[in-house]
């Protein structure tokens, strides 16, 4: 504790001397719906919690539902006084914002590693995955993916409008994977990118994706599943940040036009031991097979995680390379399970059901369950897509069914925690009830 204590301290002073104007910081971790919560501290304060002072937010600020409402969950929220719990900051993400008005910092908290670790928190649910993992001697290796579309900043009667071309001056309104976008858009995109690199995020590929105003960013490889889900929360949340400073919207939204491609969360995950060598390419890739069946066979009980709202679920099948089924294929985008041609050096799989908008940590950690499930049990998957285009099994295709899927599943409730479990599902059934109710304008229109 002390020498990470004295590592803190000399982050926290390092970033003060080489960003003298800046006098506070927020403290930030991700809820359950993948919004940052936490609080704005005095540069001063930060460097006596960098030196082991308490730092305390309320347990139940992880529970916060889409809007940011608390919901009754067993006796959580209404019934346990509200209680504080102890967080700690991560080290190496003390980082400025240059995208406020005003000179500012940002540094992740976590209740992962403190003494009453909170069961439900994100990040504390992929750390207790990886250290099992770990403990098995299986050491992931983890890239993310991210698909967005930019808005024009001023919404059209709470509706949102295409982006305007910043050289015609025109709405970017047609679907299209011309790199010439990238062009168009290069003051933003490039904003973008040296903002993530600045928060420590190891930017690579830039694509100009099919739907109007939509981009892919991917993120460098990792051997931290920890870090690489922080990369992708924090990417999100500079990403809107720098859009709005240029005159845009930036949406992580999954489907927010029915007649254009969604966006997604792809998770690239390589498996190695303690020597490097790759896990999946052993014996003939046998290993792979077993990985593959695991991942299909919890996929459709994790739905809510990996489709985490109401939107989400319409995102599924409507378009391209999003499937409605649980199925896997080599070289092959309509799958849910992806094996990109590779050496077997780097024989990786590309999970790619998740919605851009779902949370990085519970992601990647219910990948991670479904190929540790699938090595110990051993068994064959179904026909890849390339044998049988027919083949795959059904998973939930609505927040509620996906909820009762979920709940009662064994080695969910055994890899991930039973007590998030029933959380999580708690949380997005009321979630899921709360945005019901209200009455649309197609409502009227059908039934008054």
């Amino acid at each position: 504790m002390k020498s990470q204590s004295s590592t803190l301290l000399a982050e926290v002073r390092t970033f003060r001397q080489h960003h003298p104007d800046v006098r506070y910081v927020d403290l930030i971790a991700l809820d359950i719906p993948g919004h940052f919560y936490g609080k704005r501290y005095p540069i001063e304060m930060l460097e006596k919690v960098a030196a082991g002072s308490p730092l305390k937010l309320p347990q139940n600020a992880v529970l916060l539902g889409t809007q940011g409402g608390l919901f009754k969950i067993g006796d959580y929220c209404f019934n346990d006084g509200d209680p504080d719990a102890n967080r700690r900051l991560v080290p190496g993400t003390l980082k400025p914002v240059s995208w406020e008005s005003q000179p500012l910092g940002q540094m992740l908290i976590t209740s992962d590693g403190t003494e009453a670790p909170i069961e439900f928190e994100p990040r504390e649910v992929l750390a207790k995955v990886l250290q099992r993992l770990h403990h098995k001697g299986i050491h992931p290796v983890v890239a993310f993916e991210l698909e967005f579309y930019l808005f024009d900043k001023t919404l059209d009667h709470g509706l949102p409008q295409f982006a305007r071309d910043p050289l015609s001056d025109d709405a970017d309104d047609q679907p299209t994977l011309h790199i010439e976008r990238l062009s168009r858009f290069s003051e933003v995109l490039d904003d973008m990118a040296q903002t993530a690199k600045d928060q420590g995020i190891d930017i690579t590929v830039i694509t100009a994706e099919l739907g109007p105003g939509q981009f892919e960013i991917n993120f460098g490889h990792l051997d931290d599943g920890l870090r690489a889900a922080d990369w992708a929360a924090l990417f999100c949340r500079s990403t809107r940040g720098v859009a709005l400073k240029h005159g845009y919207r930036a949406s992580f939204m999954a489907k927010p036009y029915l007649e254009h491609p969604g966006s997604g969360m792809h998770v690239h995950v390589s498996l190695y031991d303690g020597a490097g060598n790759n896990l999946l390419a052993a014996h003939q890739q046998q290993p792979l097979r077993h990985a593959v069946a695991g991942c299909l066979e919890l996929l459709p009980h994790c739905m809510p995680i990996f489709s985490p709202n109401h939107n989400a679920f319409r995102r599924l099948g409507g378009t391209v390379n999003a499937a409605t089924r649980a199925c896997w294929g080599f070289e092959d985008r309509d799958a849910c399970v992806r094996i990109p041609d590779s050496d077997p050096r780097n024989l990786r799989i590309e999970h790619r059901l998740a919605s851009a908008d779902a949370n990085p940590y519970l992601v990647l950690a219910a990948i991670l369950a479904g190929l540790e499930h699938g090595l110990d049990a051993q068994r064959e998957p179904i026909a890849p897509l390339n044998e049988d285009r027919t083949s795959g099994t059904d998973f939930p295709l609505d927040m509620l069914d996906a909820v009762r899927t979920m709940q009662q599943h064994p080695s969910v409730r055994e890899k991930l925690g039973a007590e998030f479990v029933d959380v999580y599902c708690e949380n997005k059934r009321q979630d899921h009830l709360a945005f019901q109710q209200e009455i649309s304008v197609r409502e009227y229109r059908w039934f008054l």
